[in-house]
C-alpha cells in the first residue's frame, strides 16, 4: 500500500476524519435509541472539532445519563456492525420515518427536492436517515477513545420559534492517548478561558444589563489603548491616514452600498425625523463618502485610509460569547483606494504589515482564499479577475493557502488570516478584500495622468479584526500573562517593612516617569503573600525591597515565573526598556 493511499485513512486527511466523526454521531444517535426508545432524532453531523447529535427527550440528559451513553456506545464498536447504505422511493422513505416515529426525520423527507436521492444508513436494527459516507464499520471507532463532552439546547433548525431540542457533544480518536491529549488540551482552554482572566485580572466585564456589550475595566482600558497605540505607530509607518466617520447614517446609504438588502437583519434601525436610519455595522460606506468629498489625483494614489471604528451587529443571544461573539465592538478597519496596477503591490504591502503584527504576539497563520458566494454583486468575470489577482500576489510573496468555495464577501473575494494560538487553536482575524463594486456604486472617481476620469479599485482589511475580540484571543494565548510591553501593570514594587516604604515609592516614582506603569503594595501583609497575589495577577515584574535595598539603591528582581536576582536600579530601568521597546515575548531574566 503506498503512502498515499495510508495517509487517506488517518486523521490526517481532514475528510477521513469527518467520516470517522459522522459515524460516531451515528453511533451516538444508536446508543440513545437502544436506552430511551422514545427520544426522537433530529440531525448528528459532524462539526469541527468532533460531532453532535440533536435530539428531542422528555427528560434532560444529565452526566450520570451521559456515562450510560458513552457505555452503550462502547458496546456498538464491539459488536462491529457493518454500515450498509440504501436508497427508498418518497413513498416508503416517509412510511419508514412514520413507523419509528421520528417526525423530524419526515419533515426533513418532505423537505426534499422531489428528485433527490434519498439514502439511509442501516447499523445492526437501528437506521437512520442520511446522505453519508460513512465507515464500513462500528469496529473502526475505538470505543475507549469516545467521549462525550458537552449537552446544551438547541432550536430545531435553529428557529427559536420551533422545538427545544437537546444538543450532545462528542469526540473522538483513533487511540485512546489522542483522546487523552485532547482532553488535556481542553482543561488547559478552560483555565485560559478569557472570561474567567478578564474578571480575575480585572479587565472587562459582562452583564445582564448589556448582553453582548462589554465594559471595559481600568486595566482592561490600559490593555486596550496600549494594543490602540501600537495600531496607529504601525499604521503611521506604512502610510496610513485616520478617520473617524459617523455611528448612524440615513437608509439612503446603505441601500446604496447594498448593505440594507444584503445585512439588514443584522442591523440595528430607527427612525429620525420620519427617516429610516441604521448604527453602522461595518465602516465601509463612510469611507466611500469621505473618499468622494473631495477629488483625488492619480497621484494621490495608493490612499490609505484607517479606521477604529465602532460597529454594531445584531447576534442572536445563543451567539454570543464573551469579547468572541459580542454585539457592539471597534473594527480596526483599512479602506486603500488605488489604481488597477497598484493594485497586487498593495495586497502585498497589507500582508507585509500583517505579518510585522502578527509576528509581534507570536501568532503563526494561515491563509484562506474565499471565492463568489451565491449571493454576489458584479460580473463572474470581475470576480474570476480579482480572485486571480489575490492568487497571483500571495503565490508571488511564496506562501500557502487554501481555498473556500464561495465564502467570500457578497462585493468581492478575500483572503482571511486564521492565527493559531499557543495551544493550536485559529482564530479568523485578519482579512483582506478586494472591491470593484463599492466604487462603482458611490461613482468614485480620480483624475489620471491622461487628464480623464477613471474609477479607483479598492481593498477593505483589517489586521486584529476587532479590537475586543483580539483581546479575547491575545488573553487566552498568554494565558493573561501579557508580554511585558502590553501588560497593564509591568512592575508591582512589594516593600517588606515599613521602614522600606519611603523607598519603595522612591523607585516606583523613578519608573513611572520613565513612563513605566507601576503600583506599589504597602499593605501590612507578609512579603510571600504580596509576591503570591502579584503572581496571580500576572505582574511581569515584582521589586523586593528592604532595609538592604533601600541602604545599597538597589532591588530584589522577580520575574513571575519565579526567577530572582538583585541588581542596581538603573541596570532594571534598562533592561525594562530593552524588553518593552524590542515587544520581546520573553522576559530578559
Amino acid at each position: 500500500m503506498s503512502e498515499e493511499v495510508k495517509n487517506e485513512f488517518t486523521f490526517e486527511n481532514p475528510e477521513y476524519r469527518k467520516t470517522y466523526w459522522h459515524t460516531c454521531s451515528h453511533i451516538l444517535a444508536q446508543a440513545v435509541k437502544r436506552l430511551f426508545p422514545e427520544v426522537k432524532l433530529a440531525i448528528g453531523p459532524a462539526i469541527e472539532e468532533g460531532f453532535y447529535y440533536d435530539m428531542q427527550s422528555p427528560f434532560p440528559f444529565t452526566p450520570e445519563i451521559m456515562e450510560q451513553i458513552e457505555g452503550e456506545m462502547r458496546k456498538i464498536c464491539k459488536e462491529k456492525l457493518k454500515l450498509e447504505r440504501f436508497e427508498l422511493p418518497r413513498a416508503e422513505a416517509l412510511k419508514l420515518m412514520e413507523e419509528k416515529g421520528e417526525p423530524f426525520k419526515v419533515e426533513l423527507i418532505n423537505d426534499l427536492p422531489e428528485d433527490a436521492v434519498i439514502s439511509f444508513y442501516k447499523q445492526g436494527e437501528f437506521t437512520d436517515l442520511c446522505a453519508g459516507p460513512h465507515l464500513d464499520s462500528t469496529a473502526r471507532v475505538k470505543g475507549n477513545a469516545i467521549k462525550l463532552t458537552a449537552c446544551n439546547a438547541a432550536y430545531w433548525r435553529g428557529d427559536s420559534n420551533r422545538e427545544t431540542l437537546q444538543r450532545i457533544y462528542g469526540i473522538a480518536f483513533p487511540k485512546k492517548d489522542e483522546l487523552d491529549a485532547y482532553l488535556q488540551r481542553i482543561e488547559e482552554a478552560k483555565k485560559r478561558d478569557h472570561r474567567r482572566l478578564g474578571k480575575e485580572l480585572g479587565l472587562f466585564m459582562l452583564r445582564d444589563e448589556g448582553p453582548g456589550f462589554p465594559f471595559f475595566l481600568p486595566k482592561g482600558m490600559v490593555l486596550r489603548n496600549t494594543l490602540i497605540d501600537y495600531w496607529r505607530q504601525v499604521h503611521k509607518r506604512y502610510g496610513y491616514v485616520e478617520i473617524s466617520t459617523p455611528m448612524m447614517l440615513n437608509r439612503q446609504l446603505w441601500e446604496r452600498s447594498g448593505h440594507w438588502d444584503h445585512y439588514k437583519n443584522n442591523m440595528y434601525t430607527t427612525v429620525i425625523d420620519d427617516t429610516d436610519f441604521a448604527i453602522k455595522p461595518m465602516n465601509c460606506p463612510g469611507g466611500m463618502l469621505v473618499y468622494s468629498s473631495e477629488p483625488h489625483s492619480y497621484r494621490d494614489l495608493p490612499l490609505r485610509v484607517g479606521e477604529l471604528g465602532l460597529v454594531h451587529r445584531h447576534e442572536l443571544s445563543g451567539a454570543l460569547h464573551g469579547l468572541f461573539r459580542v454585539r457592539c465592538f471597534t473594527q480596526d478597519d483599512a479602506h486603500i483606494f488605488m489604481t488597477q496596477d497598484q493594485l497586487k503591490d498593495e495586497i502585498k504591502n497589507v500582508v507585509k504589515l500583517f505579518d510585522e503584527v502578527y509576528s509581534v504576539f507570536g501568532l503563526p497563520y494561515k491563509i484562506e482564499l474565499s471565492t463568489m458566494p451565491e449571493d454576489h454583486i458584479g460580473t463572474v468575470e470581475q470576480w474570476e479577475h480579482n480572485q486571480d489577482i489575490l492568487k497571483e500576489a500571495i503565490l508571488e510573496m511564496g506562501k500557502d493557502f487554501e481555498v473556500n468555495e464561495g465564502d467570500g464577501a457578497f462585493y468581492g473575494p478575500k483572503l482571511d488570516f486564521h492565527l493559531a494560538d499557543s495551544l493550536g487553536r485559529t482564530w479568523q482575524c485578519g482579512t483582506v478584500q478586494l472591491d470593484s463594486q463599492l466604487p462603482e456604486r458611490f461613482e468614485l472617481e480620480y483624475t489620471g495622468a491622461d487628464n480623464e476620469k477613471h474609477r479607483p479599485v479598492m481593498l477593505h482589511r483589517v489586521v486584529l479584526g476587532s479590537i475586543e475580540r483580539f483581546i479575547g484571543v491575545i488573553t487566552e494565548h498568554f494565558a493573561g500573562a501579557f508580554p511585558t510591553w502590553l501588560a497593564p501593570v509591568q512592575v508591582k514594587v512589594l516593600p517588606i517593612t515599613d521602614r522600606a516604604a519611603d523607598y519603595a515609592d522612591q523607585v516606583a516614582a523613578k519608573l513611572d516617569e520613565l513612563g513605566y506603569r507601576v503600583e506599589t503594595d504597602h499593605r501590612s501583609e507578609k512579603i510571600g503573600f504580596k509576591i503570591r497575589e502579584a503572581q496571580l495577577q500576572k505582574v511581569p515584574y515584582m521589586l523586593v525591597v528592604g532595609d538592604k535595598e533601600a541602604e545599597s539603591g538597589e532591588v530584589a528582581v522577580r520575574n513571575r515565573h519565579g526567577q530572582q536576582t538583585v541588581m542596581s536600579f538603573d541596570a532594571f530601568a534598562a533592561q525594562l526598556k530593552d524588553e518593552v521597546d524590542t515587544k520581546s515575548l520573553e522576559q530578559k531574566m
